[in-house]
């Protein structure tokens, strides 16, 4: 019993190591070590006003909504617990249309459910997230060979498919993300729609049927959030359509 418990003490020691290794590497750049001395302050005042601990939180989701140019940011306190609305930030720019990303060089904002795959801290844009676009259901569903890639929310005021908010607003999210994945959040969630179903419902007169049926599938996943206030957990079938659960 004794050798099990070193065994495990060991076990969370190296993932308690790592997660400060990561936020500790991410500080030695400059523009991350810029943005914690200029946010680190603003969001834990942000978080205290929501009865959070910025230290401690234990997941971070986030939603955007291609009509309304806005990308929410919600935190989970502990687990268990439902999720609350910490920050929306507002698109500078956008580039494509309503409708999902289903080729490379088509200025598409996708649409569909992914999580932060990267963090570049040297990014054109100055900070970077990245969208693991295409996922499983994008390269289903799409009838081209390339649906090219290097989606990210970034800083500056520039898209062709990604989501911009900023230098300023950068700054927050990316320390945000950081601090969630030090904390032990493997994968941080990014789900994308065309609008909020439930306020500004889309007009499906004009739009082809499978836009239709993808937006009609996708819609399941807003209202989960709705109803529960908690991400759904995401399957996607073989032949490219969501359930979740």
């Amino acid at each position: 019993m004794r050798k099990l418990f070193v065994c495990l003490c060991l076990l969370f020691g190296v993932i308690g190591v790592y997660g400060q290794s990561f936020e500790k590497d991410q500080h030695r750049h400059k523009r991350v070590k810029k943005a914690k001395k200029e946010k680190r302050d603003l969001l834990k005042a942000t978080f205290q006003e929501k009865g959070l601990n910025y230290e401690n939180f234990t997941n971070v989701y986030l939603r955007a909504f291609k009509t309304e140019r806005t990308l929410e940011v919600w935190v989970q306190g502990d687990f268990g617990q439902t999720y609350q609305l910490l920050k929306t930030y507002e698109f500078c720019t956008s580039s494509g249309f309503l409708g999902p990303k289903r080729k490379r060089g088509d200025l598409q904002i996708p649409e569909g459910f992914y999580f932060i795959s990267r963090f570049n801290p040297t990014s054109n844009y100055h900070l970077s997230l990245g969208v693991n676009y295409p996922n499983p259901s994008d390269s289903q569903l799409s009838e081209h060979d390339n649906l090219g890639g290097d989606i990210y929310i970034h800083g500056a005021c520039k898209s062709i498919g990604c989501i911009s908010i900023t230098d300023d607003k950068i700054k927050e999210l990316y320390l945000l993300a950081v601090k969630a994945k030090n904390n032990g959040q493997r994968n941080i969630p990014i789900h994308i729609f065309p609008n909020k179903f439930d306020f500004n419902p889309i007009s499906f007169d004009g739009y082809d049927n499978d836009l239709v049926s993808f937006w009609q599938n996708i819609e399941g996943g807003y209202y989960y959030f709705e109803i529960h206030k908690r991400p759904p957990l995401v399957h996607i079938h073989e032949d490219g359509t969501y359930e979740f659960f």
